[in-house]
């Protein structure tokens, strides 16, 4: 807990030299709300969290201390859990169906908000991740503008546990769906989330506008 703020710092430090344009989300998922103030109290203020459950107690706590936090949901979303995620985020990055697209945008409605998500793509076609494959994302958007209450933001992945030249691969090919998304279907596509704390140069090498960092920040996960 000590480090945070040092730790913060140092890659603060580095996305100066990097590129200052690139946003840090802080990924405190299995780390306490005593966590994310102290990250919160040395000036950051974006967050991922991967559960709503886990991130339900920490909104709350957050909003009771009046921390303007910024809170995006980047892990797997069960279409069971839709509906609480639609109360608590106003940041969903991990849409991988048009299903749940779906979904969020009828508890949208229902609750007269609008939901900015990303679509989660499963960049290396790995049967272990979710998300739209390659081939499917420009569909998918094409169904998703339409809804309502969501407005679609961005794309974002996990890349591959592989070799540097695979990674830069896959973040290369994000980009280019990201840059035919925004030129064919979605204008206002604004963000690129890849890249996290083992691959992050590499993804802003690549485009990324958004990296996901977590162990870098609180250490490791228990």
């Amino acid at each position: 807990m000590e480090n945070i703020c040092e730790n913060l710092k140092k890659i603060k430090q580095e996305l100066e030299i990097l590129n200052p344009n690139v946003k840090l989300m802080a990924v405190s998922k299995n780390f306490s709300y005593l966590a994310v103030k102290k990250a919160y109290e040395c000036s950051q203020k974006i967050f991922g969290e991967n559960r709503v459950q886990e991130a339900i107690e920490k909104i709350e706590l957050a909003k009771a201390d009046n921390l303007d936090i910024q809170w995006h949901l980047i892990g797997h979303l069960q279409l069971n859990k839709a509906k609480k995620a639609v109360s608590y985020f106003d940041y969903i990055d991990s849409v991988d169906s048009i299903e749940l697209a779906e979904k969020l945008n009828k508890y949208a409605q229902s609750e007269n908000k609008i939901i900015n998500i990303m679509l989660e793509v499963n960049i290396a076609g790995d049967s272990k991740k979710f998300g739209f494959s390659k081939n499917e994302v420009l569909d998918a958007a094409k169904n998703i503008v339409n809804f309502e209450n969501l407005n679609l933001y961005g794309l974002m992945c996990i890349g591959p546990q592989a070799q540097e030249n695979e990674i830069r691969k896959a973040f290369r090919d994000m980009k280019s769906i990201f840059e035919d998304l925004k030129k064919s279907i979605c204008p206002t596509l604004s963000e690129l989330s890849i890249g996290m704390s083992d691959d992050f140069r590499i993804a802003i090498q690549e485009g990324s506008t958004i990296i996901r960092i977590g162990r870098r920040i609180f250490g490791e996960r228990s």
